[in-house]
């Protein structure tokens, strides 16, 4: 150990005794303060000198040279000595005997310093040795500490103690070690060239846990009060051992956040912040916090914080997770099918947590409602009714977005039961109502009657997948008697799709005489379809679903062919044709617009025609 070489003394080999001036003490010794220490010291001359008187020696201390007026520690002529050495020095060694060993007791700090010897032989005779012994008095002992202690790896720890005053022995013993894993003491003594240093040796595996512990060695003299102690804390360099972290954790999209992370190792490890396979921060420390700002669901997923200090790494992860209301939903675009379809709808969207899904159809709930990102509506065989606004709507606790498309469903065009023939009080008037998709519109009229010259007017009118059309004759002559002519109406329509046509028959009305009431009894439809009422009962009932039926742009058209008190009344002028049939042709609504330089539109906003008898 190095402190063995420090103490152990320099010897000075003298190669020509006869001819040189040497001296051999310890170049370094040492000794605890208030006790004291014993310089070894041999001294030759040349041989050719004899000694006048005897040989006297003194002691110096810090320089060799008188002139310098050094501080005298021992003068073996007298007792004329520095005042911090008086009654503390005495000459062991005979001088007549080539012996200057010298005692120094009670010493202090102030005494550590070099020492030089001086030989008197007489006359001229007077040497100043250039070699010292340098004293090193300490107030504690030394512990040989690794420069380097390594976790689970084996220590040795070594405390030294001078043994140079032959009146009082040392003893050492270790401190703080209760606590050690299976601690081990073993002694030493070494002693050389009349020093001797005193040592005892601690040996266990430490843990990271005790890093930074206290342990401590004591040196008493037995029968004194002397005792020193010395304490060291242990550096114990080991691998991380653990990495804090936040827990996993949840933030509002737009915020902020941090996260801290904190390592248990020595020396204090490098710490880095990964996110996936990027390093976002890092820094040798304890401990580093990463601050997350204005944070979007990108910003969701496993951060890692790594832990390398050159003994070995360790990594602990959260989970940073975003919550944020629904994105406007992903919807199909608006559909036109054909009746029949089979239909997969399909919504997709994005949210935390993850939102419910629900389907609406025109407002009104359709399917069930789903907590997931994606719900698929399946519609099958679509029928009409199916047609309309279709609407996905995602919610969660932080908001609600959707979105909506249309559905448009063709089919073949249906007649209603509303088409009917009525005779009113100027006429006969036909009606033909149908639904059907796309729409359709009137493409061309023929209307042929017999035996008369009488003026038709035409009108159609169409709201949504609803068409409208009516054939309104006007009789200028007298009204028919009973019995007058049949009418026959045929009405059709078509598509792309299909095509439905029916005949629409009326019977001239009878006029009959019962108790002095006048009852009118009506076959309307399309001739397999009877109806009776009485005009009292019926009449404004008829009047009110006809305009129901036709819609607000016919209402003037009712009212104009319809009797004050919503009673029908016997068309007189058509008693002149007596029973002779009227032929109107097929109105036929086809999935074309009105072809160009057809009739215009009239004020109530339909389609206008006006038709002259051939």
């Amino acid at each position: 150990m190095w402190c063995l070489e420090l103490l152990l003394p320099v010897l000075l080999i003298i190669h020509d005794a006869d001819s040189q001036w040497n001296v051999w003490v310890p170049r370094d010794i040492s000794a605890m303060t208030n006790s004291c220490v014993v310089i070894p010291c041999t001294f030759m001359y040349p041989s050719s000198i004899r000694p006048y008187r005897g040989i006297h020696g003194i002691w110096y201390f810090g320089q060799p040279y008188p002139q310098l007026f050094p501080p005298v520690v021992f003068k073996s002529r007298t007792d004329v000595v520095h005042e911090s050495y008086k009654g503390r020095t005495k000459l062991l060694g005979d001088l007549n005997q080539r012996n200057c060993t010298l005692l120094i007791g009670n010493i202090g700090a102030e005494h550590s310093g070099k020492y030089y010897f001086r030989a008197d032989l007489g006359g001229a005779n007077i040497y100043t040795y250039p070699d010292f012994a340098e004293l090193k008095v300490l107030d504690q002992p030394t512990i040989d500490v690794p420069e380097e202690i390594v976790s689970d790896e084996n220590l040795e720890l070594t405390c030294y103690v001078p043994d140079n005053c032959p009146d009082m022995t040392p003893e050492i013993q270790w401190m703080y070690t209760d606590y050690l894993p299976d601690p081990e003491f073993s002694s030493d003594y070494v002693e050389e060239s009349n020093t001797a240093v005193m040592s005892s040796t601690l040996a266990f595996v430490p843990r990271p846990m005790h890093n930074g512990q206290l342990l401590g060695c004591r040196v008493y003299y037995p029968n004194t009060t002397l005792v020193y102690e010395r304490l060291i804390s242990l550096d114990i360099k080991y691998a991380p051992r653990s990495v804090w972290v936040n827990i996993s954790s949840e933030v509002m999209e737009g915020s902020s956040v941090t996260l801290h992370c904190e390592v248990d190792s020595n020396p204090p490890p490098r710490i880095s912040w990964m996110f996936g396979d990027q390093e976002l921060l890092w820094d040798t420390a304890s401990n580093v916090s990463l601050s997350l700002d204005d944070v979007t669901p990108k910003s969701e997923g496993i951060y890692t914080c790594v832990g390398d200090n050159g003994y070995g790494v360790m990594n602990t992860s959260l989970y940073l997770s975003v919550r944020y209301p629904p994105r406007e939903p992903v919807v199909n675009e608006s559909l036109t099918v054909q009746q029949g379809t089979s239909l997969a709808l399909h919504c997709s969207t994005q949210g935390n947590p993850a939102p419910t899904l629900t389907w609406l159809k025109d407002g009104e709930l359709v399917g069930t409602i789903t907590a997931d990102e994606l719900s698929v509506l399946e519609v099958m065989e679509i029928t009409p009714q199916g047609d309309g606004q279709y609407r996905c709507l995602a919610e969660n606790e932080h908001g609600r977005a959707s979105s909506s498309f249309n559905i448009t469903v063709e089919y073949p065009p249906v007649l209603l039961e509303e088409s009917k023939c009525t005779v009113v009080r100027e006429g006969v008037q036909c009606v033909c109502m149908a639904t059907g998709n796309p729409e359709f519109y009137l493409a061309d009229l023929n209307i042929t009657i017999n035996e008369t010259d009488n003026r038709y007017n035409f009108y159609t009118h169409t709201d949504g997948h609803m068409s409208t059309g009516m054939i309104k004759l006007r009789e200028k002559g007298e009204r028919v008697n009973n019995g007058g002519p049949a009418v026959n109406v045929h009405c059709s329509i078509s598509n792309m799709y299909g095509r439905e046509s029916v005949l629409l028959e009326l019977q001239q009305e009878s006029k009959k005489v019962h108790d002095g009431s006048h009852r009118w009894h009506h076959w309307r439809g399309s001739g397999h379809s009877l109806h009776h009422c009485s005009s009292q009962i019926c009449g404004p009932k008829q009047q009110e679903l006809k305009t129901e039926l036709l819609g607000s742009k016919f209402n003037s058209i009712l009212e104009e062919t319809t009797g004050e008190d919503g009673d029908f009344q016997p068309v007189g002028p058509m008693a002149g044709l007596e029973r002779q049939e009227l032929n109107y042709a097929a109105l036929e609504f086809i999935g074309v617009r009105p072809r160009e330089g057809a009739p215009g539109r009239g004020d109530d906003g339909g389609n206008y025609m006006e038709i002259k008898a051939k």
